[in-house]
């Protein structure tokens, strides 16, 4: 558990490098609550309105507010020299000083590995995203991403249906952003963990959303891209990776495809071209076994099969289905949720549905 000082500095809108700075400093963090503001203005780095910013919080009940808040939502909350926190987010430029968690906090040291890519992808893109978290979560990988629309939710969603998936958050946990994805962040801290460096009221600020990413890449071995524009986040994630000495890797996409462009220029840059879970497991240099059984559609019943073949390998719509199956609406809502329960077919976005690659 961190300590209140930590959770203290943590509450101060100063830069990571003046925070460590303090930290460096101070022989206790402790030693916060009681430095006159005099002494305060002599840590390095900070100025004398860093100093009044300091006592002005002290002053402020903000920090108790803070408390009661955490104990409140049974929130967890480490910091960087707590025993459980993240080794390999250590060895990153600025680490956060705390983190929040809720769920899970022994899967912040396991095998961690982010899927990240645009918030408004392609059904190509959706149906990767998910399938290779569904398969790298089935082999006991623990899926990383940002919680975001697109690319991050289907990662997320996916690692789910077999393993465990972390959201890192580039706002508090009190303020869940996107909202839309209030359900599945639950769903999360049920089955996984969501983790945030930022006080329980921060809200979802722009300036916010690199220093998520930089956390999403500093857990993991290892960042794959789905799909990215030229300018996207899911380049500064890949590029935080090439920074923090994590593999990169890109699945190609259409060559005339304005999603596609960035993850080439990242394949173009050295980044690993990926068409199966093996190239990433190979460069890992993982070695797990698959104990799962799988799934397979040869036992499927004559309106199973032929509601299977309409979907294809592109995916249709629950309206397509209907019209070109001429099965009636409510057997075809029974036959596509027990084609999901056996785990042939997805739904990658409401109403549209494509089969599991896996």
């Amino acid at each position: 558990m961190a300590k209140k000082s930590t959770i203290f500095l943590n509450l101060l809108t100063l830069s990571p490098k003046k925070i460590e700075s303090i930290v460096s400093t101070l022989s206790d963090c402790e030693d916060i609550f009681n430095l006159t503001q005099k002494a305060l203005s002599q840590i390095p780095l900070l100025e004398q309105k860093d100093a009044q910013s300091i006592t002005d919080l002290r002053n402020s009940g903000l920090l108790e507010k803070e408390l009661e808040s955490i104990a409140r939502e049974n929130i967890e909350v480490i910091d960087i020299f707590d025993k459980d926190y993240p080794s390999l987010l250590k060895e990153i430029a600025h680490p956060p000083l705390v983190l929040y968690v809720k769920g899970d906090k022994k899967l912040l040291n396991e095998h961690l590995f982010a899927i990240v890519g645009s918030r408004i992808p392609t059904v190509y893109g959706l149906l990767s995203a998910k399938e290779f978290a569904t398969k790298l979560a089935s082999l006991g990988l623990v899926i990383v991403s940002g919680l975001a629309r697109g690319i991050d939710s289907a990662a997320h969603k996916g690692a789910l249906l077999k393993g465990k998936t972390i959201a890192v958050l580039g706002s508090g946990f009190m303020n869940i952003y996107p909202g839309e994805n209030a359900g599945l962040a639950k769903d999360i801290a049920r089955n996984g963990a969501i983790v945030s460096e930022f006080p329980l009221y921060e809200v979802p600020r722009k300036e916010n959303f690199p220093r998520r990413n930089r956390i999403v890449s500093g857990l993991s071995l290892g960042v794959l891209v789905v799909e990215a524009a030229e300018k996207s986040g899911a380049l500064i994630t890949a590029h935080l990776s090439l920074e923090q000495n994590r593999e990169v890797f890109a699945i190609p996409g259409k060559i005339d495809s304005p999603l596609s462009r960035g993850s080439h220029n990242l394949i173009k840059e050295g980044a690993k071209l990926v068409d199966s879970v093996d190239d990433i497991l190979e460069e890992l240099g993982i070695e797990i076994k698959n104990n799962e059984n799988g799934s397979s559609a040869a036992n499927l019943n004559k309106d199973e099969a032929a509601v299977f073949e309409i979907i294809g390998s592109s995916g249709a719509h629950l309206e397509e289905i209907i019209l070109k199956s001429r099965i009636s609406q409510s057997l075809i809502n029974k036959i596509i949720l027990d084609l999901q329960l056996s785990g042939v077919i997805s739904e990658i976005k409401p109403s549209f549905f494509a089969r599991t690659k896996l």
